[in-house]
């Protein structure tokens, strides 16, 4: 009396595991990627143009009108989610840019308040100065970005 080997009925325990755990990859790097949404956190009013059908893709062209300085409140600062960029104004009419991407795990920044820039991911904290960490798990600043300020206009550097 011979008896056939066992074959289970549903799929292999090998299958059900890799794909629990590209499901489990999915959801970690969707959580870590942010929104396109631009909030300032300051009770600014709503964004100015930011360049006209700017593209980014990594930036926006070089020399492009980013914002007027009257946008970017004293003492605080502005996120351009689509630029990827952050523009600040620590005192009255001395701008700096910094990169919107967190230097912990690359989220975007996403407001300014009380003189930092604020990662909503993991709560880290940047001077709006400098860019340098003011808390959170960054260990690294903000890197700069270059602009320039001609009359009311800011645009990004070539």
């Amino acid at each position: 009396m011979t008896s056939a080997p066992f074959q289970p009925a549903g799929p292999a325990r090998r299958t059900v595991v890799a794909a629990a755990g590209a499901a489990g990859l999915a959801v970690a790097l969707s959580a870590c990627s942010g929104s396109d949404d631009d909030a300032s956190g300051d009770g600014a009013a709503p964004p100015a143009s930011e360049g006209a059908g700017a593209d980014s893709g990594g930036g926006e062209a070089a020399g492009a009108a980013l914002a007027a300085t009257a946008d970017i409140p004293e003492g605080g600062g502005k996120v351009f989610a689509d630029q990827k960029v952050v523009v600040t104004q620590p005192t009255a009419g001395e701008f700096k840019a910094f990169s919107a991407a967190c230097t912990h795990q690359g989220c975007a920044v996403k407001s300014v308040s009380d003189g930092v820039i604020n990662c909503p991911c993991h709560n880290s904290n940047f001077s709006i100065t400098d860019g340098s960490v003011q808390g959170g798990p960054a260990t690294k600043p903000l890197p700069a970005v270059g602009i320039t300020v001609s009359g009311d206009s800011i645009r990004l550097a070539g």
